[in-house]
């Protein structure tokens, strides 16, 4: 039996900031942040957005009546939760409507959660073939303004319909994975923004990708030139980059060549947005499977994940028979397109917004935001959510 991929939607939110006007504003050259870290766009959360809104309207393209009825186990994978108790997993199974009789949980463990989910998922469908898992990735990423992480900054959520007999992609079995004890990134409970050691991070990405690579290659005698792409977690889109790059010299000229080709591809998405932590990887998929005209089915994607604090994984997916056809391409590109401009003065002012702390209750304006699923204020301690079509 086959088990994987049967459908992955998108969502971000409609504002982004431009890095070239973003660099200006600080003083840096905008090269730094369009080549050197390779990103282009960031995408900004406004207030009426958090990571339970951006999951649900990333799901809600995706799902019909019969998803909605054969899913049994919400997954929601997240480092942006908005309550130390209750699951984000449940405030979606909500918004969508999805079968009550369902689990739904929250994943954590940096950017590394929704692959954890994916991997749970597998063996649920294993032992209950006739269901289906939701799986979602959400994050918004903030380090804060004028900060050295401000320019990898991003918002948006992936979801992902795991099942058996899979549409899209089927993952195979074998991976490799890798946990260690590090301080490179991480944010105390009573911090809103993160704390990296950027130097050590990008370090630990690369002696971990380094580690689970060639346990991969020992577990299943693969090499490099059985992928016809591989995949990386992008917290920005030099990174996976500087991993491919510590590879590329087992394969040849042609391999390289492929490899690199697609993973231009691969970032497309991924450098509009800006990172979304536990989606980002996901999100690299999606753009490799919608941007490559020519990616044929059978071929096989490297998919790399990684967490910081940390856990990595190798894992890797088959294409199937007319995936392409199973795809949201058209709706995903009028997303992008749909998208607002706003000056750096605006999103700092949007960046600087803030929920009550102290239950007081507040409306938020759901108008000036055409997602289908928003966050409509606070009462007594209690998030307000909204779906537009319900």
């Amino acid at each position: 039996m086959k088990i994987g991929i049967d459908k992955i939607g998108f969502y971000t939110p409609h504002l982004y900031v431009d890095m070239n006007e973003l660099a200006v504003a600080r003083n840096v050259e905008p090269a730094k942040f369009t080549i050197g870290i390779g990103q282009e766009q960031m995408s900004v959360a406004p207030i009426t957005q958090d990571a339970v809104t951006l999951a649900a309207n990333a799901a809600l393209e995706i799902l019909d009546e019969n998803d909605k009825e054969k899913i049994d186990l919400v997954i929601f994978g997240t480092e942006s939760g908005i309550d130390h108790s209750k699951s984000a997993a449940v405030y979606v199974h909500h918004l969508l409507g999805i079968n009550p009789q369902a689990r739904s949980i929250e994943l954590k463990q940096a950017c590394y959660g929704a692959t954890a989910a994916i991997q749970m998922a597998k063996g649920h469908i294993a032992l209950n073939p006739e269901s289906k898992v939701l799986v979602l990735g959400s994050d918004i990423a903030r380090y804060g303004l004028n900060t050295s992480g401000e320019s990898t900054q991003g918002a948006g959520a992936v979801a992902i319909v795991i099942s058996a007999e899979p549409k899209i992609m089927a993952l195979e079995d074998q991976s490799a994975f890798l946990t260690a004890d590090i301080m490179d990134f991480w944010r105390p409970t009573y911090s809103d923004q993160a704390y990296v050691d950027g130097k050590f991070s990008n370090e630990q990405y690369i002696a971990f990708f380094s580690k689970v690579w060639e346990a991969y290659k020992e577990k299943t005698g693969h090499s490099i030139e059985d992928f016809e792409a591989i995949c990386y977690h992008l917290p920005y889109t030099k990174m996976g980059l500087k991993a491919l790059r510590t590879i590329l010299d087992e394969g040849s000229e042609a391999d390289k060549e492929r490899l690199l080709a697609n993973y231009e591809i691969s970032k497309t998405y991924n450098k509009n947005v800006g990172n979304i932590y536990t989606g980002a990887l996901y999100l690299s998929l999606l753009s490799l499977l919608e941007q490559k005209e020519d990616l044929k089915e059978g071929s096989r994607i490297g998919l790399f994940s990684y967490g910081s604090g940390a856990v990595g994984e190798f894992f890797t997916g088959i294409l199937q028979p007319d995936f392409k056809a199973h795809l949201n391409v058209e709706s995903h590109s009028n997303l992008f397109a749909s998208r607002k401009e706003v000056s750096v003065g605006k999103y700092e002012e949007i960046f600087q917004e803030s929920l009550p702390v102290d239950g007081s209750r507040i409306e938020l304006d759901i108008d000036k935001d055409p997602a289908t699923i928003c966050l409509s204020g606070m009462a007594d301690h209690m998030r307000l959510y909204v779906n537009k079509e319900r």
